[in-house]
């Protein structure tokens, strides 16, 4: 008689930056299960850049603090592997170069509807970047209640989201995790200093 095979939990994770005019950035990591139970969280001391940072990074330096410093930290200290990779910050989506997973943006509700992003019979991909911008180019489109963009050069990802939103409550609010990390950051800053 064989042991049956023990299916393994989709694990989903949730990465976002609050910048604080004292302190600094600090980002935090949630790691749910399907059922939206946390598993993992993760989050960082202050980060602040300094002057020569500011200046030689230019408009770069979002990209390279949130998603490079900030988040490519945080998913290394993870333990659980993360099947989707979910932000609310588009300067977090370059952490997208450095992990396999699919990593999508989470937008607020009516963000990109106003342009025609959301058609009825699919997606659109449009561009939205000032001058200089890592991620030049966003295809947008929907799971469930959820409206989402990733960078149209890995247009994959958009697939790979949907299949592993199968996973999830067809209501999931996708949104709803970001909270859950802003209170716990802010109620680790007030044991600061």
């Amino acid at each position: 008689m064989s042991i049956p095979e023990v299916k393994k939990t989709p694990v989903f994770g949730f990465l976002t930056v609050i910048a604080d005019p004292q302190h600094g950035l600090f980002g935090g990591y949630l790691l749910l299960n399907r059922l939206g139970r946390p598993l993992e969280f993760h989050c960082t001391a202050p980060v602040k850049p300094n002057r020569a940072q500011e200046i030689l990074y230019g408009p770069t330096l979002d990209a390279f603090l949130y998603g490079e410093q900030i988040g490519q930290t945080l998913l290394d200290h993870a333990t659980a592997q993360s099947q989707l990779l979910c932000t609310d910050q588009a300067a977090v989506m370059c952490v997208r170069q450095h992990v396999e997973i699919p990593v999508v943006l989470v937008l607020p509700d009516g963000e990109g509807a106003e342009s025609g992003a959301f058609p009825e019979n699919g997606q659109k991909t449009y561009r939205v970047d000032p001058a200089h911008a890592p991620e030049p180019h966003w295809t947008y489109f929907t799971c469930g209640p959820n409206r989402l963009a990733v960078p149209a050069e890995v247009e994959r990802d958009r697939h790979r989201v949907t299949e592993q939103w199968s996973a999830l409550p067809e209501t999931f609010d996708l949104g709803e995790p970001f909270v859950r990390i802003r209170e716990a950051i802010a109620e680790a800053q007030q044991a600061m200093p």
